[in-house]
């Protein structure tokens, strides 16, 4: 049974455990906002197609209609998150461990902020989770190797695809408006890149919305003692809550991503701002339809990358490039050894 909005309320109240695992994913679904719900309006923003409050608000009502299209269509990226890992038939022991592990989540997304590196709290999400999961069960039987796999899947898609689309849709845009008046086309992609913006708005709530509900349903069934729910529903007013929570993180900390993004990586001219969205919005369109958890972070700079190497190589600022891949190798081993040791530190504590 889905609970309502009133059920849910009630079920925190009496449920202290419930009240600190609804914070703690509160917590990593605003950072997930702060800094990584930006990429989505970097370019239409860097590019002045459109203020960056203005260009926040879309991207709230974007994210939430993302949610709820996406989940009401396809919610196979939440129920493979959801099925990713296995902390076991105790249930308190799973729901400290999924604690330490949004509590990794955090720390981790707060100190690449910090640094202004957009990192992935998709990739973090699934590193922490993950090790949350092996510290709990002593070893790799915790982790589900067939849906963990659809990560590295994603990891090919976002990175291979995002750059190949970025480059091959900024050439053949150039190539059809070759013979236009560049006053009349500037003014035209600056339109069409609010368009842009908004489609990427719309999959980063399709995409890492499912995500971080279905952590929230987890914490629900385990602050509840059930350990073994493998299937679920989601509820209309935590897709509403989930948009809202990211929205109001973006607002507050979005715009050193979008700096970096959008301005630090890549000159980016407004066609190319729209080839970039363009591109991303349809990856992570593909990797939702399928299933596939991707980040879209890394989804749209690479596609940002693709997009400035099209025009020639050292258009690319590759130090910011480095700094951004470094963050994202790093990602896997360091948030995941966080989860690890936040797990046995909180099953000492509690």
């Amino acid at each position: 049974m889905t609970p309502t909005f009133l059920q849910f309320l009630s079920d925190v109240a009496a449920n202290p455990a419930l009240l600190v695992t609804v914070l703690l994913t509160i917590g990593v679904i605003f950072v997930n906002g702060w800094t990584d719900a930006p990429n989505a309006i970097a370019t239409c923003v860097s590019t002045r197609a459109i203020s960056p409050r203005a260009a926040i608000m879309m991207a709230a009502v974007f994210d939430f209609l993302g949610v709820f299209v996406m989940t009401s269509v396809n919610a196979t990226v939440a129920q493979t998150v959801y099925n990713m890992v296995d902390f076991g038939g105790d249930s308190h022991n799973a729901l400290v461990a999924l604690c330490a592990a949004l509590f990794a989540i955090v720390v981790w997304a707060v100190a690449a902020w910090y640094f202004g590196i957009p990192t992935s709290e998709s990739h973090a999400l699934i590193a922490g989770l993950s090790g949350a999961a092996i510290a709990l069960q002593g070893g790799f039987g915790g982790i589900n190797g067939s849906e963990w796999v659809k990560v590295l899947y994603g990891l090919g898609l976002s990175t291979v695809l995002g750059f190949g689309s970025g480059w091959v849709i900024t050439r053949l845009t150039a190539f059809l408006f070759r013979g236009f008046d560049r006053r009349k086309t500037t003014k035209f992609f600056k339109s069409a890149q609010i368009g842009g913006g908004a489609a990427m708005a719309f999959m980063h709530g399709a995409q890492d919305g499912q995500k971080f509900m279905s952590v929230f349903l987890l914490g629900m069934a385990l602050s509840k003692g059930d350990a073994g729910a493998s299937s679920f529903e989601i509820p209309v007013w935590l897709m509403i809550l989930c948009s809202v929570v990211i929205a109001t993180g973006t607002s507050v900390g979005g715009y050193r991503i979008i700096k970096a993004v959008g301005m630090d990586m890549v000159k980016l001219e407004p066609y190319q701002g729209f080839s970039a969205d363009l591109a991303a919005a349809g990856c992570l369109l593909l990797s939702s339809l399928t299933g596939i958890p991707v980040s879209t972070t890394h989804t749209k700079t690479t596609a940002i990358m693709g997009v400035g190497a099209s025009k020639r190589i050292s258009s690319v600022k590759w130090s910011v490039v480095k700094e951004m891949v470094l963050t994202w190798v790093l990602t896997f081993p360091g948030c995941g050894l966080i989860g690890f040791l936040m797990v046995k530190l909180f099953a000492w504590l509690f």
